[in-house]
């Protein structure tokens, strides 16, 4: 199944990037920590040619430590600088900002070498929606620059932000491409909540991620909801979690898609446990 969907915007969004790339010393790409790889935008990278790139793992206290540990190395290996992120530890915004103005000092470097005036480092700012890229901003700037929100797409159109006096950040809306060919790429955002929920069936979305859980964090899956690994009837899955949790309607039956929207929102609040989507391993 090729999952197919693209608003304009988003199209006006990825023109207008073509557009002011050329204003801009280097890109820093946001991606989220449980899905690395599905949440990068292989239609950005076609844009972005050979602009100096920066990565930036973000939601990195949501993200298994050991998978996050694999993919930052993943990315050296494509001599790519990769960070992950929490923006609310301090330390690791700090460590942004110090990496971007390393980043944009060799361009600068050599402005400074032709006579051209010093200038704060520029950079474009990218990802998909809902990776926190508007809260990253407001922490880089220390105020509130753009609005945030736990649902894609909140940021429409593109500014600029300066950050101390270190650089200067270019904002762009999020932009998705306009179908997944991989099947495993829509359920793996589905389930993270980076595209909007009614893209795909939410149970369809909780088995995947059940699915998930049983094969590579069975203990997680047992702790929180009293599932074993090797029940196949799903339908067995929801209706222990349903009565577990109370998803029921009237008559006492069980009512499928709030068990659903249960298992999401345990995974997108952490109360699962840190868990990440895919490894480099799966990749390759």
């Amino acid at each position: 199944m090729t999952i197919q969907w693209f608003p304009g915007h988003m199209a006006k969004a990825k023109r207008q990037v073509e557009e002011k790339l050329k204003l801009v010393d280097f890109v820093i790409e946001l991606v989220d920590a449980r899905a690395p790889y599905s949440s990068q935008n292989p239609m950005l990278h076609q844009v972005l040619q050979q602009k100096p790139k920066m990565v930036l793992l973000m939601k990195r206290d949501l993200a298994d430590d050991g998978v996050t540990n694999k993919w930052i190395s993943w990315y050296k290996e494509q001599d790519i600088e990769a960070i992950a992120v929490n923006v609310d530890d301090p330390k690791d915004v700090q460590y942004v900002i110090q990496k971007a103005k390393d980043m944009g000092q060799e361009k600068l470097e050599r402005l400074r070498k032709k006579g051209v005036r010093p200038r704060p480092a520029r950079a474009m700012i990218i990802g998909i929606p809902n990776v926190g890229k508007s809260t990253l901003i407001n922490r880089l700037a220390k105020k509130k620059i753009t609005k945030t929100g736990d649902r894609p797409g909140v940021t429409t159109a593109q500014q600029w932000i300066k950050v101390k006096k270190d650089f200067e950040l270019l904002d762009t809306p999020g932009i998705l491409w306009p179908k997944f060919e991989e099947e495993i790429v829509g359920f793996r955002l589905a389930t993270i909540g980076t595209i909007k929920d009614n893209i795909l069936p939410i149970p369809d979305v909780a088995a995947f991620f059940i699915r998930f859980l049983q094969e590579h964090y069975p203990s997680l899956l047992q702790e929180r909801f009293g599932v074993s690994a090797d029940v196949d009837d799903m339908g067995e899955v929801f209706d222990h979690i349903g009565t577990k949790r109370g998803c029921l309607e009237s008559g006492g039956n069980i009512n499928y898609d709030k068990v659903a929207e249960v298992i999401i929102r345990d995974l997108r609040s952490a109360k699962i446990g840190r868990v990440t989507l895919e490894t480099p391993d799966m990749i390759q």
